[in-house]
């Protein structure tokens, strides 16, 4: 009798243990499944262009996709690291998350794309440089909105 007892406390301990490491694992990738409209302006010898580009990121189990990205360049994806995840209140006493991203790719023929960005909360800023043979080929810089307003 005391087995099944002891057998039925060990298994409900493993459920609740199940259950904790999987909310832990949801939790680390705070860009999982979000979207963002952005707005690229290409800089040529320190002058902005006059057009932007319209484009969107997408983010998805620590992958980066951009339309932009794979219709130009072929990249389907590009794999991105967290460098910063940090909380602050601002003015407002509103508690604002802030990520500071980057992600790097190089293909075959040593053409390198950098990706580096900052969100806060809803909002996103950064560039992306294209680079082949370490020389600078072209350079966007970036800013845009998460699409469908404020995060949950």
């Amino acid at each position: 009798m005391k087995q099944k007892i002891i057998i039925k406390i060990f298994i409900g301990l493993l459920g609740l243990l199940f259950l904790g490491l999987n909310n832990f694992k949801k939790e680390q990738d705070p860009l999982h499944k979000r979207v963002f409209n952005i707005s690229l302006t290409e800089t040529k010898n320190s002058i902005v262009a006059k057009k932007s580009i319209a484009d969107k990121f997408y983010f998805k189990n620590g992958k980066f996709f951009s339309d932009f990205l794979f219709g130009k360049f072929g990249y389907k994806y590009i794999n991105y690291r967290i460098n910063k995840d940090s909380i602050y209140t601002d003015s407002t006493d509103t508690e604002v998350r802030l990520l500071e991203v980057e992600a790097v790719v190089t293909n075959d023929d040593d053409e390198t794309i950098f990706v580096s960005f900052t969100t806060s909360e809803w909002d996103i800023d950064g560039l992306i440089k294209i680079t082949k043979h370490d020389k600078l080929k072209q350079h966007y810089d970036f800013v845009g909105r998460e699409k469908g307003g404020k995060p949950k």
